[in-house]
């Protein structure tokens, strides 16, 4: 176990947490929160002995074997798949000594060492890197490339997938989806959920800690507190905390006008009803953690545009690729104001070739691409963050923009980014990623886009921030196209999904939690393609045969699905009612002589509550196991 005693930690002048005291017991998942500059990171430094406490005890088993991600990305000419091996340090021990052995004709040791090569499954360890390193994004052969031939992106996926390569006892992930797409993220949230080590992750990705963690230890004004359940449990237990303030009810009902006022406009469409359908659901969340975020410091809304012609931009029947890799082939897109569009697609479909190809930054190499006179384009991307002028401010940033405007307004509005006081003096080369980030957010609403193209817009971000951009997103006036590994954003600033695939920009039938379960598809139909001998075929007929396919098995699973979501609707709905009476049985007047007999009552709806939830538990079990069976034997019918 992890266990922390009264333990101080200061770095220089400043304190991060006083008096922390909890333990994390072996196997639990636990997900690392605060703000940014609250010693999120010191506290994995001080559990990886490079840091120490300023007063208190940490313990943890000493036999422990420890693994991390290392930050720096060496230009290592090794080939990827040995690189990445080196995180099983053990196997490369055995290795090395099983070479000296047999070089030295010492039989009885070299068959102790394969012996306990097998033990630690050492014979299937290629496999077991490259199945990673796959997982991870890479392409087929790629394991087998220089490091030093990657970006500094990809060999940080590198260093992740080394990471998770070592047979560790406890798991130190700092920020592990920063440098990934939506697909590899998936993919780790998976291999996740079956480490059987201790796990502490520093994520800003909330449907990624809701999916991974079973505890959330926050850091806030120099404390750490240990809460039990995911990353929702967490915001669920701090927003009652803080449900008194009349702040916290002021913004949560501005949330709920934001999402109410679109179910009402689009609920009665055919082609939106989905979405809305998942509005609603995300307002079912809203009401209850909006509170949590009342002491956020970030403020903004985006400008409305100067004018927002219809329609803003088209691609006719437009191609484009590099050189000659042609990646997407005739595609027709039609951007009108308001369109809120997520893209999907796996890693390498094309995604960020098409945001280029929208604004401008890529010419088509085939078809036109027409925009409107008055088509202004505000265009997030990883590169921009490169072309801020370090030596610059942040306010110097604005006033380029906007001479005219007063010094104070110009205050006013990067303040509402987090850049208040001296921060908006200050010289932009020193500031991380996530103050980057926000800048140059900050740089595109000021100049009242009318359509955002935004690729990877939360990378850095903090949860704060990206709870204030997607409150800002939902009410922007344009037309928006995102990509992002971030699902939480995304289902609740998109109301359409397309499919970048097989060159083909298309619309995604379902909705963002069916995703997974395409990308696996997908990837078998891919693998089957390969093991057969054959090349992976998307021509047009192949496309409306796999389109088919997935229709049908769609059909056949609704029923089932809807059964399941109809039971964990009912979860949902016992569960916020035993809290009611958990509550209500909390009130110590209750226990005085003259309340015997609405104790009486409240104890025997409680009983009577739990027996409801364990009858709607096993239902949903079964709901759950008959789902799962049905798509095995549909994978088996339609392979």
């Amino acid at each position: 176990m992890l266990r922390f005693d009264r333990l101080s930690l200061r770095r220089g002048v400043k304190p991060l947490f006083a008096d922390a005291s909890f333990i994390i017991h072996p196997g639990q998942r636990v997900g690392i929160t605060g703000a940014n500059g609250t010693g999120k990171s010191s506290l994995f430094a001080l559990i990886r002995d490079q840091l120490h406490a300023d007063a208190g005890d940490f313990y943890r088993p000493r036999d422990w074997v420890i693994a991390h991600v290392a930050q720096e990305t060496p230009a290592d000419p090794r080939q990827a798949l040995d690189y990445v091996l080196d995180g099983d340090e053990e196997l490369r021990r055995i290795e090395q000594q099983l070479a000296q052995a047999e070089l030295a004709h010492q039989g009885e040791k070299a068959a102790e060492l394969h012996a306990r090569l097998d033990t630690i499954g050492g014979y299937t360890a290629r496999s077991r890197a490259a199945r990673l390193i796959h997982g991870l994004g890479f392409r087929p052969g790629e394991e087998l490339h220089p490091v030093n031939s990657f970006s500094g992106g990809w060999r940080m996926r590198l260093n992740l997938a080394r990471a998770l390569m070592c047979r560790s006892d406890l798991l130190l992930l700092d920020e592990p989806t920063n440098h990934l797409d939506l697909d590899a993220v998936i993919w780790l949230e998976e291999w996740l959920k079956a480490y059987p080590g201790t796990l502490l992750l520093i994520s800003h990705d909330r449907d990624f800690l809701d999916a991974v963690t079973s505890h959330i230890a926050h850091i806030e004004q120099e404390r750490i507190t240990l809460y039990s359940g995911n990353y929702s449990a967490f915001e669920r237990v701090r927003a009652e905390r803080l449900a008194n303030q009349q702040s916290a009810f002021e913004k949560q009902q501005r949330e709920v006008a934001h999402i109410r006022s679109y179910v009402d406009r689009f609920r009665a469409q055919a082609t939106k009803a989905r979405q809305a359908q998942s509005r609603l659901k995300a307002l079912e969340r809203m009401e209850l953690i909006a509170p949590a975020h009342v002491d956020s410091p970030f403020h903004f809304s985006f400008r409305t545009p100067d004018k927002t012609p219809n329609p803003l931009l088209k691609l006719l029947e437009s191609s484009a690729g590099y050189g000659e890799r042609q990646i997407l082939d005739r595609v027709k897109l039609n951007l009108a104001p308001g369109d809120r569009i997520g893209l999907l697609g796996p890693n390498g479909a094309g995604k960020s070739t098409l945001i280029k190809l929208l604004a401008g930054e890529l010419q088509p190499s085939g078809g036109k691409r027409e925009t409107a006179q008055e088509l202004k384009i505000g265009y997030f991307a990883q590169h921009q963050l490169d072309q801020l002028n370090p030596q610059e401010s942040g306010l110097a940033h604005l006033l380029r923009l906007d001479p005219k405007a007063t010094e104070q307004s110009l205050r006013d509005f990067i303040g509402g980014f987090g850049f208040a006081g001296e921060r908006a003096d200050s010289p932009v080369a020193p500031f991380s990623g996530g103050e980057k980030a926000r800048l140059v957010l900050a740089l595109l609403v000021y100049q009242r886009p009318n359509l955002l193209l935004l690729d990877e817009p939360t990378n850095h971000l903090d949860l704060e921030m990206r709870h204030a951009l997607g409150l800002a997103l939902q009410d922007f006036a344009g037309a928006m196209v995102v990509v992002s590994h971030d699902r939480h954003l995304l289902r609740t600033t998109t109301d359409q999904l397309l499919l970048v695939h097989g060159g083909k920009v298309d619309e995604f039938k379902g909705d963002l939690d069916e995703y997974p379960r395409w990308l696996a598809d997908n990837r078998n139909a891919d693998q089957r393609q390969e093991k057969n001998g054959g090349v992976v075929e998307h021509s047009a007929g192949a496309r409306k045969e796999r389109k088919r396919a997935d229709a049908e098995r769609r059909r056949q699973l609704q029923p089932l699905r809807k059964a399941v979501e109809q039971h964990e609707k009912m979860l949902e709905q016992l569960t916020g009612k035993q809290h009611i009476l958990e509550t209500a049985l909390a009130d110590p007047s209750l226990y005085e002589s003259g309340q015997k007999d609405k104790l009486k009552q409240l104890l025997a709806d409680q009983s009577q509550l739990t027996r409801q939830q364990q009858q709607t538990e096993e239902a949903w079990l079964e709901a759950c196991e008959a789902l799962e069976s049905a798509e095995t034997a549909l994978s088996g019918e339609l392979d």
